[in-house]
């Protein structure tokens, strides 16, 4: 069977609101190939022309186990400075909207560097996180490096990526890698009410808020101005702020 023969790798999900993504490759604990790469690509375009909250999960009990390895043990230098899911994760990182991770189970290597892109992320007491890439001869180079000391410190960082150690959900959510942990039932439920919470509020102050926070810290404060002028002439702005005036004098 060729690539393009294949079965799609992803179960995709629309609503006006979001986008639930769920990694579907079971026979391998979801591993991303380059067929999954090429999928998610297309749900980020289709995201950036078209902004809405991303759920991302992954399907039988696990997020994913990493990068296939079949594929990994091939590549060569230069699909190595392709960032081939440097690129991916970076794209998803920057998606106008925020992107949640909802964690079953373990979520490594290249698992562990995508939930890092996403802005929230929900687990399980089953989520595990690691990078283990060190045993396999490479780096974590698809953002695991520079985000998870900023997740969860440098030390810890370290442990993680020169350790080999495996954080459990308890230890996630102490180092505030996890935001909560829920029941597996419960899952994507909670991933949908943190959504709904992001929902209710305004799109264009939420996507303003997303893109600053990433901004280096000399462009503030004059980006936050530049923004909130924009927001400032907004009818969603007077809009929102004149329901909550009439909600006040009730």
């Amino acid at each position: 069977m060729s690539a393009t023969d294949a079965p799609e790798t992803i179960v995709v999900t629309r609503s006006d609101d979001r986008v639930v993504v769920q990694l579907n490759r079971p026979h391998v604990r979801n591993a991303i190939n380059q067929q999954m790469v090429d999928e998610l690509h297309r749900v980020c375009a289709e995201l950036e022309v078209q902004p809405r909250i991303l759920i991302i999960a992954g399907a039988h009990g696990v997020f994913a186990s990493g990068a296939d390895i079949a594929e990994l043990r091939d590549r060569t230098s230069a699909d190595a400075l392709a960032g081939i899911n440097t690129m991916l994760f970076l794209r998803i990182a920057e998606l106008p909207m925020p992107v949640i991770a909802a964690i079953d189970g373990v979520a490594l290597g290249a698992g562990a560097e995508l939930a890092y892109a996403a802005d929230f992320r929900i687990g399980t007491h089953r989520a595990k996180f690691g990078n283990p890439e060190t045993a396999l001869g490479i780096i974590a180079a698809a953002g695991a490096l520079w985000r998870l000391p900023q997740l969860v410190g440098e030390p810890l960082a370290k442990e993680v990526l020169l350790g080999g150690r495996i954080l459990d959900a308890d230890e996630a959510v102490a180092a505030h890698l996890l935001s909560k942990v829920v029941d597996p039932a419960d899952l994507i439920g909670a991933a949908h009410k943190t959504a709904d919470e992001i929902a209710s509020k305004s799109v264009a102050a939420t996507i303003q808020t997303k893109a600053l926070l990433r901004l280096d810290r000399d462009r503030h404060p004059q980006a936050d101005l530049d923004a909130q002028a924009v927001l400032f002439d907004s009818d969603d702005k007077r809009q929102r702020m004149t329901a909550f005036l009439e909600r006040k004098k009730k």
